[in-house]
């Protein structure tokens, strides 16, 4: 009788979404901002969120990191429902809006929060190494001494994007990080959120209303006027629509939505 072989290993279970909503709604007065969303974020990956101003995109990502009011529906983050008190230190939040002090040098500000994320005298070398850290990732080494207030508008966005680096969050909420930057800086940024995907399994979740920036995302939300127009990868999209591109891919999806709205 033969022996018998060992049973292969079973393979490593999918990681468990970044994000899930479910009949995810927000109104604002009588107005309905987010209408019955349905959809996942996943783990380890770049998922851009997509759409023009207006529709909604911020009011999500509010929703997302727990700030937003009136929200109804299930939307759960990182496995606890949105909002929950201990996901504050595992999601990193970018807004539009630098959130930085323009008295503070960049390194004061990012020390600053560091001392907030992680107090203690014992904790101080460990700040350090994530003050020098977060400078390094975005390319600020050598501006870490000047005043936030004297920097461009690009160099302060990349220093709220460095202060929500400090506590190597699980999920990172960026909301419009590289509107207004040069070409060469934008692409410098989403180099680097890649990187942070690939090493260090960081999900990201990063709005646009600049089309051409759905290619360089592994997964995409197409928002419309508060509605999920479609989501899937860049390549399905264009694949689901007969098009060589994610904006003809939405216009072809806005000309679908509106012919079934007559």
């Amino acid at each position: 009788m033969p022996p018998s072989r060992p049973t292969p290993p079973a393979p490593d279970p999918a990681p468990p979404d970044a994000v899930r909503a479910s009949r995810l709604t927000v109104h604002r007065g009588h107005r309905t901002v987010l209408d019955d969303l349905a959809f996942t974020v996943p783990t380890g990956r770049v998922t851009g969120l997509l759409g023009p101003s207006g529709c909604g995109k911020s009011t999500l990502m509010r929703a997302v990191v727990g700030t937003q009011r009136a929200v109804t529906g299930e939307l759960t983050v990182l496995g606890a429902p949105a909002g929950t008190p201990a996901l504050r230190p595992r999601v990193g939040y970018v807004t539009q809006a630098p959130s930085v002090y323009d008295d503070l040098s960049v390194r004061q500000n990012l020390a600053y929060f560091a001392a907030v994320l992680d107090p203690g005298r014992r904790a101080a070398r460990r700040r350090t190494a994530a003050v020098d850290a977060a400078l390094e990732a975005v390319d600020l080494t050598r501006h870490s001494e000047a005043r936030a207030g004297a920097l461009s508008g690009g160099q302060r966005s990349r220093v709220s994007l460095a202060v929500a680096l400090l506590g190597s969050p699980e999920l990172l909420v960026l909301d419009e990080p590289t509107v207004g930057l040069d070409p060469v800086l934008r692409r410098e940024l989403w180099a680097l959120f890649h990187r942070l995907a690939r090493e260090n399994g960081t999900s990201l979740l990063i709005s646009s209303h600049v089309m051409d920036e759905a290619e360089r995302c592994d997964h995409l939300l197409l928002l419309r006027e508060g509605t999920l127009l479609a989501a899937g990868s860049p390549g399905e999209l264009r694949t689901r629509t007969t098009t060589d591109s994610v904006e003809a891919a939405f216009l072809a999806l806005v000309d679908t939505a509106a012919q079934e709205d007559r």
